[in-house]
C-alpha cells in the first residue's frame, strides 16, 4: 500500500515503483507493460455506468477498484466524494497522480491487489468496481474483499462487459472461468444486502480506449443494509 489509507496524501506526493506493491509480482509486471505500450490505454473520460448510477447519491467515501489511468476516481473527487483509488499497475497510478494534480484534486492511491490490500473493513459508502480483472479462487477472495469493503448504507456497484463471462477459452490464454463476474458477487449476497439494480443494458461507453468496441454492460448495485 503506497498510503496510509485513514490518513490519505495528495495526489503529488505519491509514489509508486518499489518495494510498496502489495501482491503478485507478475499480475503487477503483466499490467505494467500492457500501460507502458501505450502512452494512454483507457479513454480519459468517467465510465457511463458510474456516471449514471452515482447520480442522487450523497458523496463520502469511496474506493476504486481497478482505478486504471484515474478518470474515473478524479471524476468522484470533483464531484465532493473523498477517494481511494487502488490499482496493481503502478505505471497506472502514476499517469492517474498526473491526472489528479491536473484536475487539482487530491486521491488516495493504494498500490496493490484487492485481495492483499488490507483495506479497512466497512469503510466506504461506495465501492465502484468498473469492468475489474478479479482473479476467481476457491474461496471467493476477490468477491467477498468487495463485499467486505462496503460500509453499512453503502452502495456496491459492480459493471462488466456482457457476454464475456460465456465465452469459450481460447489460444489469447483467455478462459472466463478464471475471474470473477458479477453474477458470482450477487450469488454471495445475503438478507444484509438489497439488491438495487442486476441487469443487462446498452453500454453508455466513452469514445476511444480499449474496450470500447463493448456494446452491453452487466450491472449489479447492492445496498449494505446492515
Amino acid at each position: 500500500m503506497t498510503d496510509n489509507i485513514t490518513a490519505g496524501s495528495p495526489a503529488s506526493d505519491t509514489r509508486f515503483p518499489g518495494d510498496g506493491y502489495l501482491g503478485d509480482p507478475a499480475v503487477r509486471a503483466e499490467w505494467d507493460n500492457r500501460y507502458a505500450d501505450r502512452r494512454q490505454l483507457w479513454s480519459g473520460r468517467p465510465n457511463g455506468a458510474l456516471v449514471a448510477e452515482v447520480a442522487g447519491l450523497t458523496p463520502g467515501r469511496v474506493l476504486d477498484v481497478g482505478c486504471g489511468e484515474g478518470a474515473d476516481a478524479v471524476w468522484l473527487a470533483r464531484g465532493g466524494w473523498d477517494v481511494t483509488a487502488l490499482d496493481v499497475s503502478g505505471v497506472a497510478l502514476e499517469r492517474a497522480a498526473g491526472h489528479a494534480r491536473d484536475a487539482g484534486v487530491a486521491i488516495r492511491w493504494v498500490h496493490a491487489a484487492l485481495t492483499e490490500a488490507a483495506l479497512p473493513p466497512a469503510c466506504f459508502e461506495l465501492v465502484s468496481a468498473q469492468y475489474p480483472v478479479l482473479l476467481r479462487t476457491p474461496e471467493a477472495a476477490a468477491e467477498r474483499a468487495l463485499l467486505a469493503a462496503v460500509a453499512p448504507g453503502g452502495v456496491l456497484l459492480l459493471v462488466h462487459h456482457a457476454g464475456m463471462d460465456t465465452r469459450q477459452a481460447h489460444d489469447s490464454g483467455f478462459d472466463p472461468a478464471d475471474y470473477v463476474w458479477p453474477a458470482m458477487v450477487a450469488d454471495l449476497l445475503t438478507d444484509d444486502w438489497k439488491v438495487e439494480v442486476n441487469e443487462q443494458r446498452p453500454r453508455v461507453a466513452p469514445e476511444g480506449g480499449a474496450g470500447a468496441h463493448h456494446t452491453d454492460d452487466l450491472v449489479l448495485r447492492a445496498r449494505r443494509l446492515r
